[in-house]
């Protein structure tokens, strides 16, 4: 007799135990996500470019410049350099069923030629539609003899930390394969551009898995899967779905993405502030500046506003103000819930399109040094100090290096720290930025850098055709 207390007492309390235990492991569902992955496969392509490398036919043994010019002059004029076709990989989803296809630019980004590999093996040769390297999203357009299965987009918004996502993808050039997790944050910077805006998710994004979609549980398009995170696991970043449609629609249009400008220069909202100015609150962005001319100075936006609303969206912080200022469209009556003197007042307001002035140039520049390169780098973290153990107390870490570029040539790995560049110490991203914008054609750079907890010197020789 208790003999059978025990057992029925046994399966009682793991019962207890092993029903909140299961819907944990699904991620929020008992039942297996199959079906959804076989309906939605066809929808996700394979990628594959290529690139002609080309390189010098010897490297000058001397270190003494006159030398070296001589002995690479005369073997330049003897023999010709080498050319070697650099493959890539990655991944992508049928936006239409026309053939247009989303992925990452940094995996179109030096193609010569693009291949887009479909379910079954079907091959077609894609073009590029447009590019936006600030977002890192790229539309693509094969012609299909048949109509093609398209994903469904759903609304990155909705989404809550904690909810199930997964990802399709081609890591490795393995073929298809599914990973599945949860939303971990959102909202996430990691200084690769200006509008930085990732959702992170514990769902591996694996090596060619980059441009492939991040799906929600429902079978909806929620993110485009974009970056890892260097040595960490369970650390993947996707670009929410509702940034890249508003890209997208553009890149289809115009080949570009035209950005609109309000004409002023924005801050977060501290609590000495909020009591400073009293107005009891720690959200929105606040007016530092109005140029004189802009669309914010015609409109009446003065120094001291504080913006928290736009098209109803309301806005956390002035991160989030800046994206939705560039992805609004110019020439569009956009409304602005704006409070001043404690009061909240309505402003309509046309957009235009962003001044080509000398910082978005500069800003252009630092882009296309760091592609030039082919790495990643973010800042690191307190966080990231110390599950990486890492020892400096400046840099930045190596979060990316893409195969085949001058960094991967001349022995970057990822989760280096920059520690100097050119003898210049890095302290952040923006050291680092302006380190690089320094740089010209045909220029070495010399990096200082910490690899498991050693110092080491690696050179890169820029401007490469």
């Amino acid at each position: 007799m208790k003999l059978l207390k025990y057992l029925i007492s046994f399966v009682v309390v793991a019962a207890f135990f092993s029903f909140p235990l299961s819907k944990a492991f699904s991620h929020g569902s008992s039942e297996s996500i199959s079906p959804t992955v076989e309906r939605l496969t066809p929808s996700v392509v394979n990628i594959s470019t290529t690139n002609v490398i080309k390189t010098s036919p010897f490297a000058s043994p001397y270190q003494d410049e006159q030398f070296k010019k001589f002995f690479e002059k005369f073997f330049s004029d003897q023999v010709p350099g080498r050319e070697f076709r650099n493959k890539g990989l990655g991944s992508g989803f049928v936006m239409s069923s026309d053939g247009y296809i989303i992925t990452n630019n940094h995996v179109v980004r030096k193609a010569e030629e693009i291949e887009v590999i479909l379910e079954g093996g079907r091959k077609y040769n894609a073009k590029i539609v447009g590019t936006d390297p600030v977002t890192d999203l790229a539309l693509l357009k094969i012609d299909p003899e048949e109509p093609l299965p398209a994903v469904e987009m759903g609304d990155s918004s909705a989404l809550q930390i904690g909810d199930g996502v997964f990802a399709i993808g081609n890591p490795f050039g393995l073929g298809h394969t599914v990973t599945a997790g949860i939303v971990s944050a959102k909202g996430r910077a990691l200084g690769i551009g200006r509008y930085d805006n990732f959702i992170q998710t514990d769902a591996a994004i694996n090596p060619g898995n980059s441009g492939g979609p991040l799906f929600d549980y429902e079978g909806k398009v929620v993110g485009v899967n974009t970056a890892v995170m260097a040595r960490g696991q369970g650390l993947g970043f996707a670009i929410p779905i509702n940034m890249a449609k508003l890209v997208v629609e553009q890149l289809k249009v115009s080949g570009r993405v035209i950005r609109g400008w309000l004409g002023i220069m924005i801050q977060d909202i501290t609590p000495e502030i909020s009591e400073a100015l009293d107005i009891n609150r720690d959200t929105g962005g606040l007016v530092s500046e109005v140029k004189g001319g802009s669309p914010a100075d015609k409109a009446g936006i003065r120094r001291g506003d504080v913006i928290v609303s736009v098209e109803g969206e309301k806005i956390p912080d002035a991160a989030t103000l800046a994206r939705k200022l560039a992805l609004t469209k110019p020439g569009v009556d956009t409304n602005f819930v704006v409070l001043r003197d404690g009061k909240e007042r309505i402003f309509t307001i046309k957009l235009i399109e962003h001044p080509e002035n000398e910082k978005i140039k500069e800003s252009e520049d630092k882009l296309k040094a760091e592609e030039e390169l082919g790495i990643k780098v973010s800042e690191i973290t307190q966080q990231l100090r110390n599950r990486f153990k890492i020892q400096a107390s400046g840099g930045v870490i190596v979060a990316n290096v893409a195969p085949g570029s001058l960094a991967a040539e001349s022995g970057f790995r990822a989760g280096d720290v920059i520690l100097e560049v050119n003898g210049v110490s890095v302290d952040g991203l923006k050291d680092y930025q302006e380190a690089l914008e320094e740089h010209g054609a045909g220029k070495t750079l010399l990096f200082l850098i910490e690899r498991g907890g050693r110092t080491i010197y690696l050179g890169v020789k820029t401007g490469r055709n």
